[in-house]
Order: C-alpha cells, then structure tokens, then sequence
C-alpha cells in the first residue's frame, strides 16, 4: 500500500476512534441551591463515575427563579430534578415528560414542631405554618389523614422567627435545613418525615422529555446508572469529592451543615429504604405512582382522566439492583 494512503488510513482511524470516546454531553439542572440533597449527582461528577459511562454531564444550579420545567422544555437542560406531582401536572397539560429515575424512595418534606409534639397526628391545636407551594401538594394530603383545617395555618415565609418565638408554631420543613438551624440557635426540635406517614411521592427524581428519551435512551441508561452509584458513594462512601463542588457552587453551605444533611438523610433511609432494600436505589413502582395519581385526583389537584402511567418508565432502573449495602 503505498505510503500516502497508509497515512490517510491513519488519519481516517484516529478520527474515528476520536469519534468513539467522544462523550456525550448531558446538562443536568438541580432543583435549588446546592447542597447535600443533590449530592449524589455531585458526586457521580466528582469522581469520574459519570466519565467513566461516556457522559460528560454539566450540573446547573436551580433556584428561586429558575423555571426548570420551563428551561427543560426549552432544550436548556437534558435532565432535571423533578417532583412526581409536577409530572403528573404536566402530563395532564399534555407536555412531554417523563421521570426516569427516583434518587429517594421518599420525598424529604415534613414537620419540625417543638419537642412536645409526639407525632403528625398531635397537630389539632397547633399553628402550622404552610408556604404557597404546600397547600397545592402535601398539605391537602395532611388535611384530609388527620382532619386539619385551613383555619390552623398561616404562609410560612422562610423565616424561623416565628417558630422560635411561639412554641404552639410549627413549621414546614426539610430533613437538615430548619433543624439545622434550630439546632445552631439552641432550640429543642423533632422532626416527621411525611413519607413515614405515607406520604407518596418520590423524591429527587430524574424528569427528562419524551423527545431526549427516543433520541438519547442509551445515554438516559448511562445517566441514570452514573448517578444512582453517585448516590450510593455519596451516603455511604467518602463524600468529600462531591462536598468540594457543593461548596464551590453554593460558599455558604459549610462542613457542618453538609454533614447534618449527609447524616440526616442515612437516618432517614431516603435513599435506600422501603422497596431499595430489595429492589435497588432508584427503583420506582407502578403501585406508587398510582397512589400519588389518586391523592392528587381525591384533593382536586388533578383531572381524573389523566394518564398517569405517561409520568415515568422503570426501564432504566428495573434491573440495575444498586444497594446500599
């Protein structure tokens, strides 16, 4: 062969090969400031689990005005972190979106009260305090189990002082944010995870739409797989990789803070409980999902001919079997 053409066979294979190991790009938008909570995405990044499946995955932060349905839509973002009532909303609306992956067998709203209260159930003569969000998602659910009335609540505004100065308050909450800072001033909390209630929502989903799905199903695989390890690592693991990219996202989440959060979430068994003991981080069940249709459906939230089996597909996650242990 002469010694022109070998050269160009070289070329010709180089760039293929180049071809080959080129990683595909995915954006991944986070639903807040980041924090613990997203950390088993940081640290699918952090550690190479996500290069190591081809992908070459961008994290984006979300916020108070960062419309991630919007900007999902909008081909801004390929995967966001998404909430189960909010597929369902869009899938009655007629958009195109699907979850295909759930980081928490339980959603992380609950209550912090004060350390008299003994559970959910010991709210009838307290104030509850509920932001514009929870009154059209986890508030009717609470309402209707234990016979609330809207008379009891006022607009929770982000703002504990209400909490710390009135001991018949209690508030809205996540597993480490108020507790932790009930926890810096002082203040004796205890705090109920509404899923341990039943509460059925899944939490930290993985939304993508219809449309990256039929085009991109294999790098939807590996992005689901990359980050459920990422999430087993990250809990279970050294964290310290992915905490430096929390924290140079988001300065003001500090050592302590992340580390309530990491515990918190381990205490919890968000990640690895209920059917992630058996069936494997990530998995989701049609059996869930049903019951998060029919609360929104019993509450008013959402047209009963919705077609709630359009909101995810466990095709990525039936077989994977990620333990935590």
């Amino acid at each position: 062969m002469p010694r022109s053409s070998v050269a160009a066979l070289a070329v010709a294979m180089s760039c293929l090969a180049g071809q080959a190991l080129a990683a595909d790009k995915v954006t991944f938008l986070t639903s807040w400031y980041a924090q613990a909570e997203h950390g088993g995405f940081y640290q699918a990044k952090a550690t190479g689990l996500y290069e190591k499946e081809g992908l070459d995955v961008t994290i984006k932060m979300g916020g108070p005005q960062v419309n991630g349905l919007q900007l999902l839509l909008g081909g801004e973002a390929d995967v966001m972190m998404g909430y189960d009532f909010q597929v369902l909303s869009s899938i009655a609306k007629g958009l195109p979106v699907v979850t295909i992956a759930a980081s928490f067998q339980k959603d992380l709203q609950g209550m912090m009260t004060h350390d008299d209260v003994k559970s959910l159930a010991g709210l009838k003569d307290k104030t509850i305090l509920v932001a514009t969000p929870g009154r059209t998602s986890w508030w009717p659910w609470l309402k209707q189990k234990y016979g609330y009335t809207d008379a009891q609540t006022q607009a929770y505004t982000f703002n504990l002082q209400p909490f710390f100065a009135d001991a018949n308050i209690v508030q809205q909450s996540y597993p480490s944010s108020e507790p932790f800072q009930a926890l810096q001033k002082g203040v004796p909390v205890k705090f109920f995870l509404f899923a341990d209630d039943g509460y059925p929502p899944y939490g930290t989903t993985m939304v993508t739409t219809t449309k990256f799905l039929a085009e991109h199903p294999d790098a939807a695989r590996r992005f689901v797989k990359a980050s459920l390890e990422g999430w087993k690592s990250y809990l279970k693991g050294d964290p310290a990789a992915a905490n430096k990219l929390i924290q140079a996202d988001n300065p003001k989440m500090g050592d302590e803070q992340i580390a309530f959060g990491i515990k918190r979430m381990n205490d919890l068994e968000v990640a690895d409980g209920g059917d992630a003991k058996t069936m494997g981080i990530g998995i989701m069940t049609e059996a869930r999902w049903k019951a998060s249709y029919e609360l929104m459906v019993g509450a008013g939230l959402l047209p009963k001919e919705t077609d709630w089996r359009k909101g995810f597909t466990t095709q990525f996650v039936k077989d994977l079997k990620i333990t935590a242990r």
